[in-house]
């Protein structure tokens, strides 16, 4: 199930990006191997127009994508570049490297099949609106956060300060010593 769900998502991908196809064409027949740590492994080949096709045999694939599943929450906030440092590539160098490529510069275009169900304005407003709207709401939480840093910090104070912190270090520092020296004076007196 998740290998066709996989095939269906990608081959809707490469019929939005003529360049993606024209990159992976040249590989047509290779294989791969996708396996996504621990749940299993998708396993597909390159159709002679740039799709992807279902493959499966018991021959070695040509190319083997090992992506770590546990790293992939945290990459995900960085950005598909971050998601593609995480994935380890073996195999035939030229197919890994149209694979590599394909995949990280592969993008949704949002606004083209929103256009086919509510037309193209209403498609285009609809995208630029829920763009403007994420922006708000990272801004918002940016800020959100800087206010609650400073409360933290100025009002409340259980933070401390950057322009503080080499002060309040020193402070550790100079107690630390203090402390030792006192240790010193009690052990002293206690073999007395």
């Amino acid at each position: 199930m998740i290998d066709n769900l996989f095939l269906s998502a990608t081959n809707h991908l490469l019929a939005q990006s003529g360049w993606a196809r024209k990159r992976l064409a040249p590989h047509a027949g290779r294989t791969a191997r996708l396996e996504l740590q621990p749940l299993g492994a998708i396993d597909f080949s390159v159709a002679g127009d740039g799709h992807l096709a279902q493959w499966t045999s018991d021959e070695a694939p040509d190319v083997l994508l090992r992506v770590p599943l546990g790293q992939l929450p945290q990459a995900l906030g960085e950005g598909m570049e971050a998601v593609m440092r995480q994935v380890r590539i073996e195999g035939n160098a030229e197919f890994a490297d149209a694979l590599g490529f394909v995949f990280r510069h592969l993008r949704w275009d949002l606004e083209e099949d929103l256009s086919r169900v509510v037309g193209d304005i209403a498609a285009h407003r609809l995208v630029e609106t829920g763009r403007q709207l994420t922006e708000q709401g990272r801004r918002a939480l940016a800020s959100a956060g800087g206010n609650v840093a400073e409360y933290l910090v100025e009002e409340q104070p259980m933070l401390v300060s950057r322009h503080a912190l080499p002060g309040f270090a020193a402070e550790v520092a100079e107690l630390r010593d203090a402390v030792a020296r006192m240790d010193k004076r009690i052990a002293r007196l206690a073999r007395r």
